[in-house]
C-alpha cells in the first residue's frame, strides 16, 4: 500500500486501540503545512473522554509505531500530531508504485454494481453544448469507478418515445427513407426535426396524421414500430460520430431509452394506486411525497398519469428505478443530469422509497451538472439565440488549437497527418478538461482562449507535460519502461514529486466517492506543477552520477505513467509528441 494517508490512518488507529480502546475512531489524517500530514483525532476524542487534547495526543504518540514510516512526529497547538514521512519510506513506496501495473491503486474490497446514467440526448435532435457536460462527466465517472474495481453499467437514457416521434415518422415516410432529407438524421438531425416541426405547425393534415401516428406507436403497431426503429438507427449513426470524436465509451449496448420502459408504466401507476400511495387530483393520478411544498405551502405532486391517460418523465423514471433494483440488482445509481432537474429527482426518489422500490441499501444520487455560460454570463448560445451545436463547437476548438499549437515550440517537424492528429487531440482534450476541471455543479463561462492555453490548469498544459517527459527519454535513447531506478530522494523537489505521486489512489477514490472529476483534475495539475519544479531543479540526463540519473529517470517514468493514466480516466488523449 503506497498511499501515505491510508498507511498513517491504519497506524494511528492501531495506537488509538492500544491507548484508549478506540480502534474504530476516525484518526482524522489531513495534509498539513507544518508537516506532511497531521492527525487531528485528539480534539474530538478528548471531548468524548473528558480529558485535555494535548494529554490525549501525548498518549497517542507514546503508543504510535511509525518508526519505519516517519522521520519526525511532533505534537503542536492544542493537540495536533504532526507526521513527517522519511525520504527512504517515500522512495520505497514510489519504487513499489513504479513496478506495479496499476500504480499501486488497489481495487476496492467492496465492489458495487453501479449504474451511471449520462449523456441521454433525444433522438432526431442534434446534441448541443448542454449535452457536453453530462456526457464527459458521466464518462469520466464510469471510467474511474471501473478502474477502482466496481461493476459499472453505463446507461444512455435517450429520449426516444412520445409525441414528437409521430411527426418525425410521418416526415420520414413522406420524404422516403433513402432520401437526402432522411440522411439529415445522420448529419444534421436538427434540420430534420425543424422540418417536421414546421410542417406540424403549418399543415393541419400533417399534424393530424402525426397525432394518429403517436397512437399507433404507443399501441406498438408493427409497421409504425419498424419506421420508428429506422429513425432510431439513423440517429445512432450521428451519435457514433459525436461519441467517437469525444472519445466517449458509450456504445449501442448502453442505450436504454424511454421506450425500453414503456410496458412497465401502467404497472407502475397501478401499483402506486393499489398501495394507496397515489391518488386522483384534478383528474390526474398523483403522489404527494411528504416535505415537498410550493410557494404557498401547498403540497407538490408527482404526476404519475396525466388526466388524458398519458405518462410522463416521472413515471418513466420510477419504472427505471424498479428495473435497475429488481433486474440489475444495483447498489448505486448515479444520475449525471442538469441541476435544473434537482427537485424532480428528489421527489422521484422519495416516491420510490415510499413504494419500497428503492431500499435504503441502494444509493440514488443526482450528480448535478451546472450550466455552460457565454461571456455575457447567460446560457451559452449563438448570436441568434439558438443552442450551440456540439459538432460546431468541437470544430472551432480544433481550429483554435491548431493556431495555438503553431505558436509554441515543437520537438522537430510534423507532417500534415501527424499535426492533424495532435491538433485534434489537443482541441478535444482542451474542451473536455476545461469542463471536467470545474466542480460539476458549478456554472462556468465557456472561454476558448483560456481552455486552449498551454499555461495554467488546462488540458493542453497537461498533455504538453506528458510529451515533454517522453522527449527526455527520446533524447536519452531509452524508453520509459526501461527506467527501473532504484529511486532515491536527495533533493527536496524529488521528495515533493514522489510524495505527490503517492496520492494518486486517494485522488481516484475521492473522485469516485464524491462523483467529482474536478478532484482528479486538481491532483493531476498539482502533479504536473511538482514535476515542473523537479525538472527545473534536478538535472535528469545531465545528473551528477549514474545512480542519480537512474533514480530521476524512474521518477520521470512514474510521473508520465500517472499523468497518462489519470488523463485516460478523464477521457483525455495524450499525444506522443507535441
Amino acid at each position: 500500500m503506497s498511499d501515505p494517508q491510508h498507511v498513517l490512518a491504519a497506524r494511528v488507529q492501531a495506537a488509538l486501540g492500544a491507548a484508549f480502546g478506540e480502534p474504530d475512531a476516525d484518526p482524522v489524517i489531513r495534509p498539513s503545512q507544518f508537516a506532511d500530514f497531521q492527525a487531528n483525532v485528539a480534539l474530538p476524542l478528548a471531548k468524548r473522554l473528558g480529558r485535555k487534547p494535548r494529554d490525549i495526543a501525548a498518549e497517542l504518540v507514546a503508543h504510535l509505531d511509525v518508526s519505519d514510516v516517519c522521520s519526525k512526529v511532533e505534537i503542536s497547538g492544542p493537540g495536533f500530531v504532526n507526521l513527517t514521512l522519511s525520504p527512504e519510506w517515500i522512495a520505497g513506496q514510489a519504487q513499489e508504485m513504479h513496478g506495479d501495473e496499476r500504480l499501486s491503486v488497489e481495487r476496492t474490497e467492496a465492489p458495487q454494481t453501479t449504474v451511471v446514467e449520462y449523456s441521454s440526448p433525444n433522438i432526431a435532435k442534434e446534441m448541443h453544448v448542454g449535452h457536453l457536460r453530462t456526457t464527459i462527466v458521466g464518462d469520466a465517472l464510469a471510467r474511474v469507478l471501473e478502474f477502482l474495481g466496481h461493476n459499472v453499467i453505463r446507461d444512455n437514457h435517450i429520449g426516444d418515445w412520445g409525441t414528437p416521434y409521430g411527426m418525425l415518422i410521418e416526415l420520414l415516410l413522406d420524404v422516403g427513407e433513402g432520401s437526402a432529407e432522411a440522411r439529415l438524421l445522420e448529419t444534421d438531425p436538427n434540420a430534420f426535426y425543424q422540418m417536421a416541426r414546421q410542417r406540424f405547425d403549418s399543415e393541419p393534415e400533417f399534424a393530424q396524421r402525426s397525432r394518429e401516428r403517436v397512437v399507433t406507436l404507443q399501441a406498438h403497431d408493427p409497421d409504425t414500430i419498424r419506421h420508428w426503429e429506422r429513425l432510431v438507427e439513423l440517429s445512432k449513426i450521428y451519435l457514433h460520430k459525436v461519441y467517437g470524436r469525444l472519445g466517449v465509451t458509450l456504445t449501442d449496448e448502453d442505450i436504454r431509452g424511454e421506450s425500453f420502459y414503456d410496458d412497465m408504466l401502467g404497472l407502475t401507476a397501478d401499483e402506486l394506486r393499489d398501495k394507496g400511495i397515489a391518488e386522483i387530483s384534478e383528474g390526474a393520478l398523483c403522489v404527494f411525497p411528504p416535505g415537498f411544498t410550493g410557494r404557498e405551502g401547498d403540497p407538490l405532486p408527482v404526476i404519475i398519469r396525466k388526466s388524458d391517460g398519458g405518462y410522463n418523465y416521472s413515471t418513466s423514471d420510477l419504472a427505471t428505478i424498479r428495473y435497475r433494483v429488481d433486474k440489475l440488482d444495483v447498489d448505486r445509481m448515479i444520475y449525471v443530469v442538469g441541476s435544473q432537474q434537482a427537485l424532480h429527482f428528489q421527489m422521484v426518489f422519495a416516491v420510490a422509497r415510499m413504494a419500497g422500490w428503492l431500499p435504503e441499501s441502494v444509493s440514488a444520487e443526482h450528480a448535478q451538472i451546472g450550466n455552460v455560460l457565454g461571456p455575457d454570463g447567460k446560457i451559452f448560445r449563438t448570436r441568434s439565440g439558438k443552442s450551440v451545436k456540439l459538432t460546431e463547437l468541437l470544430d472551432e476548438a480544433v481550429e483554435r488549437a491548431g493556431a495555438a499549437f503553431d505558436e509554441v515550440p515543437h520537438e522537430g517537424e510534423f507532417d500534415d497527418e501527424t499535426r492533424r492528429r495532435i491538433v485534434e487531440a489537443v482541441g478535444i482534450g482542451a474542451v473536455k478538461y476545461a469542463d471536467l476541471s470545474v466542480a460539476r455543479g458549478s456554472e462556468y463561462i465557456f472561454d476558448f482562449d483560456r481552455m486552449i492555453s498551454f499555461r495554467g490548469n488546462t488540458g493542453p498544459y497537461l498533455q504538453y507535460a506528458t510529451a515533454r517527459i517522453r522527449s527526455i527519454f527520446r533524447k536519452g535513447g531509452l524508453s520509459p519502461e526501461e527506467a527501473a531506478g532504484p529511486i532515491a530522494l536527495d533533493h527536496e523537489a524529488e521528495r515533493a514529486l514522489a510524495l505527490h505521486l503517492l496520492g494518486f489512489g486517494t485522488a481516484l477514490r475521492q473522485t469516485g466517492e464524491a462523483t467529482e472529476p474536478h478532484r482528479l483534475c486538481a491532483y493531476l495539475f498539482d502533479l504536473a506543477s511538482a514535476y515542473t519544479t523537479f525538472y527545473e531543479n534536478c538535472h535528469v540526463l545531465r545528473a551528477p552520477d549514474e545512480a542519480t540519473k537512474a533514480s530521476r529517470l524512474a521518477l520521470c517514468a512514474l510521473t508520465l505513467r500517472t499523468l497518462t493514466k489519470g488523463l485516460e480516466l478523464l477521457g483525455v488523449a495524450t499525444p506522443e509528441r507535441m
